[in-house]
């Protein structure tokens, strides 16, 4: 690990796609994992990092990992606003954690987020495919406006993989950017498997970033490939694609994932661009 960034003459890495939550809910996530459910497309996906809180933050600090995210998500309304409340002590006690939130659409979530903001949130986590919800539905337009306004950036799991739901896919992202296009979205997955069309997002709205999260890894390849006719794509969009992981919900090392994007050959400069410099530049570190 430290090899590959040290050679990089990176201090470190910074990973926007890192999952901490309530211990409690973390092991139903990881229940799902080990029973293949729907939502996983019923793939077999061990979890390798599957250890107490104090041990994952360790890991990632001994791997050079310099800020990263709790990325957490409500599966059902009510749920969100206690997330958050637990959010706000996990940013307290991980200083090197971009303090993180989530939402839901329900009559209060404008009066929720407003406060997740006012705690000191840095980026908001949205997942389309668990919560089951169009991002464009009325009850989020003052959220999404309150994120643009205040430039906190979104990463949003809205591509339909590993398996789809009935609101994935660019067109309701799409919905959503065109009522709120300074919205700072981050594409999780790289919006896997419709990765073309959320390029071409990335490419008509410029604060569109796009995270690497299991991208390009031999897991996924197997059967959600990247469109090897995209990389010129992406490295004229060096500037907005960020390193995630999904640690530690990952049936592989960590390092596997720096590799997968070496492998892709585009260079030191974008390398460097996309496993630290990028993120620094969006989140001041």
């Amino acid at each position: 690990m430290r090899r590959f960034w040290g050679g990089l003459g990176l201090p470190g890495l910074i990973d926007v796609h890192t999952h901490f939550m309530p211990e409690r809910v973390l092991r139903k996530v990881w229940e799902y994992f080990d029973a293949n459910g729907p939502l996983v497309g019923g793939l077999a996906w061990p979890i390798t990092y599957r250890t107490e809180e104090a041990e994952r933050t360790a890991v990632l600090r001994e791997f050079g990992v310099l800020a990263f995210t709790s990325m957490l998500y409500p599966h059902k309304p009510g749920m969100a606003r206690w997330l958050n409340d637990w959010a706000v002590d996990f940013a307290r006690r991980t200083p090197d954690c971009l303090h993180t939130a989530t939402l839901y659409p329900e009559p209060d979530t404008g009066e929720y987020v407003r406060a997740a903001l006012d705690a000191g949130a840095r980026v908001f986590k949205a997942h389309v495919q668990v919560g089951d919800y169009d991002p464009a539905d009325d009850q989020l337009h003052s959220a999404w406006g309150m994120l643009a306004e205040a430039g906190v950036p979104v990463v949003m799991h809205c591509g339909s993989g590993p398996a789809p739901g009935r609101f994935t896919g660019p067109e309701s992202a799409a919905r959503v950017l065109a009522r709120h296009p300074r919205l700072r979205l981050i594409v999780a997955h790289l919006g896997m498997p419709e990765y073309d069309e959320f390029l071409d997002l990335a490419e008509r709205y410029p604060q569109v970033h796009l995270d690497t999260t299991m991208a390009f890894t031999d897991f996924t390849e197997s059967f959600m490939p990247f469109p090897r006719q995209a990389l010129p794509r992406l490295a004229d969009l060096g500037d907005r694609l960020l390193l995630g992981t999904d640690f530690p919900n990952i049936p592989y090392p960590y390092l596997h994932q720096l590799r997968a994007l070496e492998r892709l050959d585009l260079g030191s400069d974008w390398l460097r661009a996309v496993c630290h410099h990028n993120a620094a530049k969006l989140f001041g570190r």
